[in-house]
């Protein structure tokens, strides 16, 4: 397949891309430098500003599907705000391109923990993290709203870290997956990405959030 990808140098991004490639996808990486890219046949980079949706349907033209693994950098004040902002501008790109199928991942803070309680409206939620997670959560608010595109938002455990490919994991959908001994759910990087990936070659979540964990 063709795939477009935005965030392929972050935390998930990283991964995603390698996860394509390694399974012989065409890759087009959308973002500001290609400085930390790696050099591959089948990956092509187009300088893009994300908030931008001219510059997102130009780099998204003829692709097959784009991955978005986009943050606009958790140190950010506003990170509210420009996550709304790059997350409108890329659906914006993709329905100008005429790209129909998306995949975003988000966050598990919009996950629900009880009937009508997400993560993020409880206390033990770190504050740290609130500003992004809320984003997160804008985000896939507007795409349950999204009839033009065939989209799906996922969202991993709560604990998302480096780790080896297993290829191994339970899949669930709107609710929180706790570890088999009741803590917190977790997943590696590789695998978030292997669900990815999976998710593109045989969708099974379209139109659906969906989530991770060991």
């Amino acid at each position: 397949m063709k795939i477009a990808l935005i965030g392929a140098t972050g935390f998930v991004g990283s991964a995603v891309l390698q996860e394509l490639l390694s399974r012989d996808h065409q890759v087009t990486v959308l973002g500001r430098s290609a400085d930390k890219l790696p050099r591959h046949a089948n990956l092509e980079f187009v300088q893009t500003d994300a908030y931008d949706a001219d510059q997102v349907a130009r780099g998204v033209a003829g692709q097959d599907a784009v991955v978005s693994a986009f943050n606009p950098g958790w140190g950010k004040p506003d990170i509210r705000a420009l996550f709304m902002k790059g997350h409108n501008a890329i659906v914006a790109g993709l329905k100008q391109a005429g790209v129909s199928r998306f995949i975003e991942v988000g966050g598990a803070g919009s996950l629900y923990v009880a009937p009508g309680v997400q993560a993020l409206d409880t206390p033990q939620f770190p504050a740290e993290w609130r500003e992004g997670a809320e984003g997160a959560r804008d985000a896939l608010n507007s795409l349950r709203d999204e009839k033009q595109l065939q989209w799906t938002f996922v969202s991993p455990a709560t604990l998302l870290q480096p780790g080896e490919r297993t290829g191994t994991f339970r899949l669930g959908g709107d609710d929180f997956m706790a570890d088999p001994a009741g803590g917190p759910g977790r997943i590696s990087t590789a695998d978030l990405a292997v669900a990815i990936v999976n998710e593109l070659e045989l969708p099974q979540h379209v139109q659906q959030r969906f989530t991770l964990a060991y």
